[in-house]
């Protein structure tokens, strides 16, 4: 007899598990002590940042404009596999319950993550609004109800395999959403507000009466089940193999002129290698680039020299650190054993462009800060990020490497 509980359970189960596996690892001690710095010094600075602002500030739009970015993004967790368009399909009628656990457990998680982001941008509003936080618990709830809406948009709408009515869908709920929280925000009529609401329910029983007839897209399901736990195992393995992986590369033409310095030697097999996968990996280069931006933003917004300093030599760390599983990208594929070349070449050539990659980023950090006019901070934050690199590469990542974790 088929238990659609039961199965939910396992499925839901073995997800947990996994993602606690591989939580150990990238929460490790020296990320937790980073996120602690991070944490820390964007909380102080946020918290003088508000002090500057006048009572003109637009905090309404700002908090609408992002709540609702997380508002829209409301996808139902349904623990779907592979398999399960071909042994699941005969079973569709008998998995409401199952389902119906996946939206709720969808919506517990996503409303965390909302209770976090609202707590802390709520302190902008409160300061230049007159009610200060005492309207922070009926926003809430408020703010549960849209998000409920939107999961159950949501599932409706994945009952349509074309993409045009998904994009016009994410739009629409989009502005709606933008709509009632910054009315709310404003603290608008509640008459108003009251009509937005009644759109929000014809919207959704409009969405409902289509989709009754239909069945489930079970290959649109897998895929974006499996996409979303492929970003977790891409974010995972900066920390620790992840057999379950699929690499994703794209070719990336347009850097092929970074390659020309190197030379066309057989000791520069690896170099080359390396380089080619950095830049086509969407994981190595994309973390590069979403690091390094985040650490001209933080430079930013730090005022103080030392500060500045401090997070540019952060950002270093977290870009080398993150870029160390590089050197084991290709060690399931045999052809690349097979190369005429010396183990000490591979391990030379990695430590060079992880270290030419690291300079790069330093050169962007304290090029940075000269254009803000430091001149002597940016030439003394070259300095130092110039000699953190070599100790990271040279010392810390070698002796890392050597007591690397077996994979999984």
């Amino acid at each position: 007899m088929f238990n659609a509980v039961k199965l939910w359970k396992e499925r839901a189960g073995r997800r947990v598990k996994d993602l606690s596996t591989y939580l150990r690892y990238i929460f490790n001690g020296h990320l937790v002590i980073v996120l602690l710095f991070l944490i820390g010094s964007g909380a102080y600075y946020y918290q003088e940042w508000i002090k500057t602002l006048s009572t003109d500030f637009p905090a309404e739009i700002i908090l609408a404009l992002f709540i609702s970015f997380f508002l829209t993004y409301s996808p139902v967790y349904s623990f779907l596999l592979e398999a399960d368009k071909v042994f699941l399909l005969p079973l569709e009628d008998k998995l409401k319950g199952y389902f119906l656990r996946s939206g709720f457990v969808s919506f517990i998680f996503q409303g965390y993550i909302l209770l976090l982001i609202f707590a802390v941008l709520m302190p902008m509003y409160a300061h230049i609004s007159s009610t200060g936080f005492r309207l922070f618990f009926p926003f809430l709830i408020v703010l549960f109800v849209i998000k409920g809406w939107n999961l159950l948009v949501s599932w409706r709408i994945s009952y349509f395999v074309q993409t045009s009515v998904h994009r016009w869908d994410l739009t629409v709920r989009y502005f709606i959403n933008l709509s009632l929280t910054y009315l709310l925000f404003k603290q608008a009529n509640f008459v108003v507000l009251l009509v937005i609401a009644l759109i929000m329910v014809l919207y959704y029983f409009f969405f409902h009466n289509r989709t009754k007839a239909l069945g489930l897209k079970w290959d649109l399901l897998i895929d974006q089940e499996e996409k979303r736990m492929a970003s977790f195992y891409r974010l995972a393995n900066m920390f620790t193999d992840v057999p379950k992986l699929k690499d994703t590369v794209k070719r990336r033409k347009w850097l092929d002129f970074l390659l020309r310095g190197i030379r066309f030697l057989q000791e520069k097999t690896y170099l080359y290698l390396y380089a080619r996968t950095f830049l086509r990996s969407s994981d190595y280069l994309g973390l590069f680039v979403r690091l390094t931006v985040i650490g001209i933003l933080g430079i930013y917004f730090i005022s103080f020299g030392l500060g500045q300093i401090l997070i540019s030599i952060l950002f270093l760390y977290l870009t080398g650190f993150q870029l160390l599983p590089l050197i084991h990208h290709h060690q399931n594929k045999l052809w690349v054993d097979l190369y005429p070349v010396a183990e000490k070449h591979k391990h030379d050539d990695f430590h060079l462009l992880l270290m030419v990659i690291l300079t790069i980023e330093n050169i962007v950090f304290a090029l940075f800060i000269f254009l803000k006019g430091e001149i002597s901070l940016a030439l003394l934050e070259l300095a130092a990020g110039l000699l953190f690199n070599f100790l990271f590469v040279y010392f810390y990542s070698k002796n890392r490497m050597k007591d690397k974790m077996p994979p999984l």
